[in-house]
């Protein structure tokens, strides 16, 4: 990974992934790592609803 990209992880899966372009204008709200994980997001969610 290179060091000077910003990274995160995945709620789903766990997985590093690093800051992209096409996330420049909402990277505080990305959340997971692919549109697998993001569509998958609601098997793996403690059932509360967040506020």
């Amino acid at each position: 990974m290179p060091a000077n990209l910003p990274s995160k992880m995945c709620e789903v899966c766990g997985l590093s992934f690093n800051w992209r372009k096409k996330w420049k204008k909402n990277w505080d709200e990305v959340k997971y790592c692919s549109e697998k994980c993001r569509k998958n997001k609601k098997s793996t969610s403690s059932g509360l609803q967040k506020i």
